[in-house]
């Protein structure tokens, strides 16, 4: 059910629409005096106004020009019965939804109003989605405290709203196109498409064509002219993963279109203008490229204008325990359901591995770690039996490094029962009855071994 304001000097008029747009079932606020409608637009907040055009002291252009102002989401249907052409595009040009000249057919009626409530379920949707994608590549998502992280955020967040051309460099799985597509969704450029392409997914001759299009009869399948990506993100950005392994000649025809400005599909022989910001990414290290020349030095510095270095996670786990709740509740978001916990031995596994695939491994863990565990507790065996049995590894090879080599054997061996019998009084709360059941010896010897020696 829409709510829908109507105006008109005319209650005989008024009488009508409301009376058709009940019939649809809408909830309907009738009008005499447009002044009294305007005040009390705000409070209602329509969906559609009906406004007539010619009025006393207010007009429906007024109306409209009010409506523009404060409650843009708001359509509105201007009638008269005084129809001409300068009219009617006055109207549009003011934004008006659609223009309905007296007398007009019921269903005519009905069905532009229709329209405009179809036309504002979608203008919503789209506002709604776009302030999703925003939340969504938003730059507190990009997770992480560590030094490294915040020498990042200050980087992305001074360059995010300008066009210089961007490179990011880390290893597969670092969170190179989150960075990318945080670039353009904090930018001017949010509204216009964000367009993204594997350099390395596709052979040389179909890249070319994916990225600057083809005319018809360019090659042998080119049935009809097709326009490529760059001209695709016109106003927006392209993203270009994994650029370190475009051959040389299309290395080429890119520095043309970052000094130009320009595209020339394939098989054409006019260029066309685009106006698009070029955030590439790589996964290696680009300097040894230009060295032996499989990577053109001056394309080099027509991309990294801003470089962006994007640490592995192995040199930030300080940062571990971030991701992991960061993970957790987008899992729980995903299955609509309350955040699970996990136990903080899992945390420390998981901060004592190196991530050969970074943050996307990290993620991969907890969402199997979230569809395995029982009672919404994440526990050390939910997780990957790789992590565990290589942090577990790396945690035994330190306490290996911190044993006291050179102390007498009795003494470490006291030393390492001592400390296991106090945690397990502290597990059991302190008492000394329980701890002894527990440890399997009678309360005597526990007394003896957790009292002082006397000297």
């Amino acid at each position: 059910m829409a709510k829908i304001v109507i105006i008109d000097d005319e209650p005989a008029m008024v009488e009508v629409i409301v009376t058709l747009c009940r019939e649809k079932g809408h909830q309907v606020f009738p009008f005499n005096a447009a002044q009294k409608a305007v005040e009390q637009m705000d409070s209602i907040q329509p969906h559609v106004v009906i406004a007539d055009i010619r009025m006393e002291t207010m007009t429906g252009f007024d109306v409209l020009r009010h409506v523009r102002e404060h409650l843009r989401q708001t359509a509105v249907i201007l009638i008269t019965a005084y129809a001409s052409v300068e009219t009617a595009v006055e109207a549009m040009k003011m934004g008006a939804y659609d223009y309905v000249t007296k007398p007009f057919k019921i269903d005519e009626l009905q069905m532009t109003v229709q329209r405009a409530l179809d036309y504002q379920a979608a203008l919503r949707e789209n506002v709604y989605l776009r302030k999703e994608l925003k939340n969504k590549y938003k730059f507190e998502n990009i997770i992480g405290t560590s030094r490294k992280m915040q020498l990042v955020y200050s980087l992305i967040n001074k360059v995010a709203d300008t066009d210089s051309t961007v490179l990011i460099q880390g290893e597969s799985g670092t969170g190179k196109e989150l960075v990318a597509r945080g670039l353009h969704f904090n930018s001017n450029r949010q509204h216009h498409p964000f367009v993204a392409i594997n350099c390395s997914a596709l052979p040389e001759n179909l890249l070319e064509s994916e990225l600057f299009g083809h005319k018809k009869g360019a090659f042998t399948g080119a049935v009809a002219d097709k326009r490529g990506l760059f001209e695709e993100a016109n106003l927006g950005t392209i993203f270009l993963d994994e650029v370190n392994s475009m051959a040389p000649q299309l290395q080429t025809k890119l520095l043309r279109v970052l000094q130009e400005r320009e595209v020339r599909r394939v098989g054409d022989n006019k260029s066309s203008p685009v106006n698009v910001r070029v955030v590439g990414a790589t996964n290696e290290a680009l300097m040894p490229k230009l060295k032996d020349g499989t990577f053109r030095e001056d394309l080099y510095y027509r991309l990294a204008v801003i470089p962006i270095e994007i640490p592995p996670l192995r040199e930030r786990l300080e940062d571990v325990p971030l991701l992991v709740n960061h993970f957790l509740q987008k899992q729980s978001s995903a299955a609509s359901g309350d955040t699970k916990k996990i136990d903080p031995k899992a945390v420390d596994i998981l901060c004592h591995y190196d991530y050969p695939g970074n943050v996307r491994e990290l993620e991969n863990a907890i969402e199997r770690a979230c569809a395995l565990c029982e009672n919404d507790m994440i526990l050390p065996a939910d997780l990957p039996p790789n992590i565990v049995a290589t942090a577990l590894g790396e945690k035994a090879d330190q306490a290996r490094a911190a044993m006291p080599i050179g102390e007498p054997l009795d003494d470490f061996i006291q030393q390492q029962e001592r400390g296991y019998i106090e945690a397990t009084l502290a597990h059991c709360g302190g008492s000394r009855e329980k701890a002894a059941t527990m440890l399997g010896i009678s309360m005597a010897t526990l007394y003896r071994k957790v009292e002082p020696k006397k000297k």
